[in-house]
């Protein structure tokens, strides 16, 4: 299987690179490598690499080894089913990962060979997540349990009928709707491979979930060194205090006394990802102060249970912090951060605070995760990937901090491929500030010709312009079609300060706005930008700055894409269902008195009189963040105006595009459009 693989790699390599330019059918030839795991004697690593087959419409991820010293590297669980979420054990001699067949995931173990796989879990309707206390003596899985009644339950004699029936809110969320089910948290005794009991439900009854909904993982879930207490992410609410909420608190289960304890009580902001330190005397987690602010700065919190008391370590610091983890000796916490744009591994000493903090990293890139192994925890390893660059595991010297490319996953098929020079350009906004913007430009670039221009607006609303390679918004790829790409980091965007970061909350179409202008405007002074070829394409809140621009734009431009965009913040505040984000970023409801200015200034349907621009509108039809009924509002009034405009609609996507053939063909129309409607 893996040398056919090899071989039609190959051809591929052959044919489809020929022509030295990246395309939609090679963005899903791309092994996505992700989950690096260092092994306790630092000197292997276990990764995951997802493939993807076109043609069969299918994905599939394995689990590989990579010995750190040669390079060398093996499959140790490569099945025609999904094997992911590997893990070592404390002593290095056995590996944990799930395997998903027919459907359901169940916990599997194996030698550091591969070999003598065993199933651990048997559990009915698989499980979700699953982790080891440290001395792997116990094993906690999460699992969906049904908790309220069914429709089946309550009309017995209608096991046909499809309807649904809803008494509150949160009765769907992004692309999911409530069916009385919950995410809940078991633990067992471990042995040798063996679960020795039944596992027990520490949240018997309740209609909450751990992880939470719908991203949350494994980090949200940890041991206590000795194995006698579970610490989680909860929130603890249902109906409609759950969907105008973000208060998550940290809980404590304790397994001797069956007891459970509220760690963050008194902070209405999210708080998750708890972790034990190695001695146990201390928990470390994510917190965010602001209710109802899920963009708010991310901080490092820090409870000691000598003195019982919460301290911030990262108070004074002005950045939005991610993924912290204890050090193997306890005395550090590396995390990751935000700095102009790139995502870097930092380090800080809790004892000490903000003036022991230190960014480890400095790559053109982003750094994803990490992992640290060793005897003194010397080793560490991340994920990182950039623009031109998809996702590879490399080794970090925390002396130096310099990185090391450690895989090559796709290594045979990025040399085939000529990419575009990516510039770092500092432009003025109109308050003198600088903006951060990216210019990529086509492979081949010459100054003496002119280009078409796109400007991409990034959605969140707050969510860095950074170095990511997206296999769908993929800069390369767009000018590998002959555009030059201006991706500014406007208002609203973090990795530049926390006011940078809150200045777009309540005044989406102001400054940033501006910002959007300033930057297309100033590229459109160069000679090799065609200031009569601009268009403008974005995602989410990025498409509602596409219809923001479509009825503001004075002729700028001369084409429109947006996907999954806002059109009308009125009917959006009633039809998304996390209504704790148009509470804080529009200024609550829009039958509030006086009526927040978000609805009367900045939605963008007040300007569709001004629209005389194609455009073309991407929605779908699982997408409860963002509704279907916003694109086909948007998709109307343009032809209503007679202005040439496409709607494409996925019935079976949510807010991304995730699906091999549906990706495809979304870039297939992404770029025909702008083919006829800009070049």
């Amino acid at each position: 299987m893996k040398k056919i693989f090899t071989f039609v790699s190959i051809l591929f390599t052959l044919n489809t690179f020929s022509q030295n330019l990246l395309s939609p059918e090679a963005l899903w030839r791309l092994g996505r490598v992700s989950d690096p795991q260092v092994s306790p004697d630092g000197k292997s690593v276990l990764y995951s690499v997802r493939n993807y087959n076109l043609t069969a419409n299918t994905g599939n991820t394995d689990i590989y080894k990579i010995d750190i010293a040669s390079g060398a590297f093996v499959p140790v669980a490569d099945s025609p089913d999904d094997e992911s979420s590997a893990k070592w054990s404390p002593d290095g001699r056995r590996i944990t990962f799930t395997l998903t067949k027919d459907g359901t995931t169940q916990v599997w173990v194996m030698d550091t060979d591969g070999k003598n796989k065993k199933q651990v879990t048997n559990v009915t309707g698989g499980i979700n997540g699953y982790g080891f206390s440290p001395g792997a003596n116990r094993i906690w899985i999460t699992q969906d349990v049904q908790v309220d009644k069914t429709l089946k339950d309550v009309y017995p004699d209608l096991p046909k009928a499809t309807g649904k029936i809803y008494d509150d809110l949160m009765f769907r969320h992004w692309t999911s709707w409530a069916d009385g089910s919950y995410c809940h948290i078991f633990y067992a005794d471990y042995k040798e491979g063996v679960m020795m009991n039944e596992p027990k439900d520490i949240m018997k009854g309740e209609r909450y979930d751990s992880p939470l909904k719908p991203n949350g993982g494994d980090e949200q879930i940890n041991f206590s060194p000795d194995g006698n207490r579970i610490v989680y992410t909860c929130k603890k609410l249902v109906g409609k205090e759950y969907a105008v909420s973000t208060n998550s608190d940290i809980y404590i289960y304790n397994t001797e006394k069956g007891t459970t304890e509220n760690l963050t009580k008194g902070n209405e902001g999210y708080d998750v990802d708890p972790q034990y330190s190695p001695d146990g005397k201390k928990i470390l987690w994510m917190s965010m102060a602001t209710p109802k602010y899920e963009a708010d700065r991310n901080r490092i919190m820090v409870h000691d249970f000598a003195s019982g008391t919460n301290v911030e370590a990262t108070a004074g610091f002005d950045y939005s912090v991610e993924g912290a983890k204890w050090s193997k000796d306890g005395k550090l916490i590396y995390f990751l951060c935000g700095i102009n744009a790139t995502d870097q591994l930092w380090s800080l000493d809790p004892s000490v605070g903000k003036a022991s903090i230190k960014q480890i990293t400095g790559d053109i890139a982003d750094h994803t995760a990490f992992s640290q192994g060793g005897v003194k925890g010397e080793v560490m390893v991340t994920s990182m990937m950039s623009i031109s660059m998809p996702t590879e595991l490399y080794t970090i010297d925390l002396k130096s901090g310099n990185s090391k490319q450690l895989t090559f996953t796709n290594q045979h098929l990025i040399d085939g491929i000529t990419m575009g020079k990516v510039v770092k350009r500092m432009i003025k906004a109109t308050d003198n500030k600088d903006i951060l913007t990216w210019i990529i430009y086509p492979p081949g670039f010459d100054s003496t010709k002119k280009y078409p221009t796109l400007l991409y607006c990034q959605g969140g609303p707050q969510s860095t312009v950074s170095q990511f390679f997206s296999y769908r918004w993929n800069f390369q790829l767009m000018a590998a079609n002959g555009y030059i790409i201006v991706a500014p980091n406007r208002r609203g965007l973090p990795s530049f300060g926390e006011a940078w970061n809150r200045e777009i909350s309540g005044d989406w179409g102001g400054q940033c706005m501006k910002d959007y202008l300033s930057a297309i405007d100033e590229m459109s002074k160069e000679s090799y930008v065609n200031k009569d070829k601009l268009g403008a394409v974005g995602a989410s809140f990025g498409g509602y700055s596409v219809y923001w621009l479509a009825g503001n734009h004075n002729h700028r431009f001369k084409t429109f894409i947006a996907h999954c965009g806002v059109y009308d913040l009125t009917s959006m505040y009633t039809s998304t269902e996390e209504i704790w984000f148009p509470d804080f970023d529009l200024g609550g409801p829009y039958w509030n008195t006086p009526t927040p200015e978000s609805y009367t200034k900045f939605s963008p349907h007040l300007f569709a009189k001004n629209w005389d621009t194609p455009i073309l509108v991407i929605n779908n039809e699982k997408d409860f963040r963002v509704p279907v009924g916003q694109g086909m509002e948007a998709f109307t009034t343009a032809r209503l105006k007679d202005i040439p405009a496409r709607f494409l609609c996925f019935p079976d996507e949510g807010h991304w595009v995730t699906k091999p053939q549906n990706s495809v063909l979304w870039q297939r129309v992404f770029f025909d459009w702008l083919a006829r409607t800009l070049k």
